[in-house]
């Protein structure tokens, strides 16, 4: 598991704007991750701010690196999955791409690895790893009681149901975007999103219940090869 998570931790990068003028400079949004060409960052489409100050000079950007020396890499929006709140965004810089796995699903009870940034940038940006299970792929499902709190992407994705991981692991609002990730080949098997589906699954749970839902990763080979 060690030299796995070595092999990772270069590929995953914090997403949120930047804005010289502003104080603080940077704000945390969520966790991405290395894909495709190297240029190439996965993440929550519900993580992309809906406008940036451009009068100002905020952009959407990237951070790599760890501790409090990181680089800020500005990112642009290549194109976006709200149904399964996907997001691509394109850096110039080139760094390490984790490899994705198959569309095969998981057999219940597979060793996974989730590894990201629960506690935002509060104490410099150190990716954190937790490991759990696969305990189950699960329709997305909106509780009756809830229905009349239905959104626009909620019911767009009633229309069209998929299928997603819940895992045995417990997950915050900084983790969404994070990798999961299998503990033996260390290939991307789904992204976290425990801000998006858990609005649909969880809305009543205020507090982290220890079951966190991820979107399989034939989603994000979709977007990609679009």
């Amino acid at each position: 598991m060690p030299d796995i998570i070595s092999q990772i931790k270069p590929s995953i990068v914090a997403v949120g704007t930047f804005q010289k003028t502003r104080n603080p400079q940077y704000i945390f949004k969520g966790t991405g991750f290395i894909a495709g060409n190297g240029k190439q960052v996965i993440t929550n489409s519900h993580l992309i701010p809906s406008k940036l100050d451009h009068e100002n000079r905020e952009v959407l950007a990237v951070f790599s690196g760890e501790g409090k020396r990181f680089k800020v890499l500005p990112a642009v929006l290549i194109k976006r999955d709200k149904v399964h709140d996907l997001a691509l965004l394109e850096i110039q810089s080139s760094l390490p791409a984790l490899n994705l796995g198959t569309d095969r699903k998981l057999v219940d009870g597979s060793d996974i690895a989730i590894t990201g940034f629960p506690l935002g940038m509060v104490l410099g940006l150190y990716p954190v790893t937790h490991k759990g299970i696969i305990a189950a792929s699960v329709p997305l499902v909106i509780p009756p009681a809830q229905q009349k709190n239905l959104t626009t992407d909620m019911i767009r994705a009633l229309r069209n149901p998929f299928r997603v991981y819940q895992l045995d692991i417990t997950a915050y609002p900084g983790n969404s975007g994070s990798p999961v990730y299998d503990l033996g080949s260390g290939q991307v098997v789904a992204v976290i999103n425990s801000g998006y589906v858990k609005g649909k699954k969880e809305t009543a749970l205020s507090t982290p219940s220890g079951i966190t839902y991820a979107i399989p990763v034939k989603f994000v080979k979709q977007l990609l090869a679009q």
